[in-house]
């Protein structure tokens, strides 16, 4: 029976790295049912701005229906009384507990530095929960709520993850100094995890953790990181301006039932209809999501073929030191790509 995955292709920039990633999976001849929907900020404003949330109850339908979804890049206009984020939204929706983000240098962008290491974001607790309760006009607070199921199961899935890929390092990024009770449930659960195992755990506080990373990037080779919410949020783009782009950063969100792929990067509006964002982010998502449904031979090549056309430098972006369009660094990648298929 053929697989399903709803798109949404957002806001900003999104409907143009969308297309590029859907002229890729539809030249290396991917099979799944892909049903386009709406999301997003501009879809909830010119539908004048009534619904509560940037999902409108069609594509929700659509996503229930199907066995995973892509999101474009979407806006969330940050003012009170606007709704929450789709990928919030989404990821609370389908308990999509680990936002997860491979992070691997280029060797012509970044010949000095290599960093070649996976971030795991537990994605449905922590500070973005938004429980937050004004105390008085010029006071409020915001609820941290950590908890051992929800720590538990994220530093599980990256344990699957460095066992599947051989990663024999895990760093629990925490300020445990201060926030004794939440970092303290998290440090446990992680201890708990290694156990029997022949990863070998280290623990660093977030503050250390970011100067680390600049200082000393290899360290973290080979290394499966792991943070609660906000902290991993930080980190995980730290890591990815390490690498030369927050346009190279593919990321999915994965629950046990479903799992949600998207870009790194925002919608950055500026740039839209201009024809020259790198599609880079966007491309590999979806072939992660074609891996995720059952067709690696898709997700091996297009991973090939990216990694060429980068290191050629011939026809990439501005953001990563060429002049060629979104489209053009696009049609090199599907040339690369079908090459590898036919192999």
């Amino acid at each position: 029976m053929s697989k399903k995955a709803a798109v949404m292709k957002g806001d900003g920039i999104g409907p143009e790295v969308v297309d590029s990633m859907l002229r890729v999976l539809k030249e290396c001849n991917f099979q799944s049912e892909l049903v386009l929907c709406e999301a997003g900020s501009e879809q909830w404003d010119k539908n004048g701005r009534k619904d509560a949330s940037y999902i409108p109850d069609a594509t929700m339908k659509i996503l229930e229906e199907s066995d995973c979804c892509f999101k474009g890049p979407t806006t969330t206009i940050p003012v009170p009384g606007a709704p929450r984020s789709v990928a919030v939204t989404l990821r609370q929706k389908f308990d999509l507990y680990a936002n997860i983000r491979p992070t691997k240098t280029y060797d012509r962008l970044t010949p000095d530095r290599k960093l070649d290491c996976v971030c795991f974001r537990e994605a449905t607790e922590g500070l973005y929960t938004g429980v937050e309760a004004k105390i008085t006009d010029d006071a409020a607070i915001a609820i941290r709520k950590i908890t051992r199921q929800g720590s538990r199961r994220l530093i599980n899935s990256s344990i699957d993850w460095a066992n599947k890929f051989n990663m024999k390092k895990m760093v629990a990024v925490t300020k445990r100094n201060i926030l004794k009770q939440t970092d303290g449930i998290f440090w446990d659960e992680a201890q708990k995890a290694v156990e029997g195992t022949d990863i070998e755990l280290s623990e660093i506080y977030i503050d250390n953790m970011a100067q680390q990373m600049v200082i000393a990037t290899e360290q973290f080779n080979g290394s499966v990181l792991v943070s609660t919410n906000l902290f991993m949020d930080i980190i995980s783009e730290l890591a990815s301006a390490l690498v030369g782009s927050i346009g190279l950063i593919y990321s999915a969100n994965i629950g046990d039932n479903y799992a949600m792929f998207e870009a790194a990067h925002g919608s950055a509006p500026q740039f839209a209809g201009q024809n020259k964002v790198n599609p880079t982010a966007t491309v590999l998502s979806g072939a992660w999501m074609a891996d995720y449904l059952g067709e690696r031979d898709v997700r091996d090549a297009i991973f090939a073929a990216t990694e060429q056309v980068i290191n050629e430098g011939k026809a990439v972006t501005w953001d990563i030191g060429g002049d060629a369009s979104t489209t053009q660094m696009t049609d090199a990648i599907i040339t690369y790509a079908k090459e590898k298929l036919r192999k």
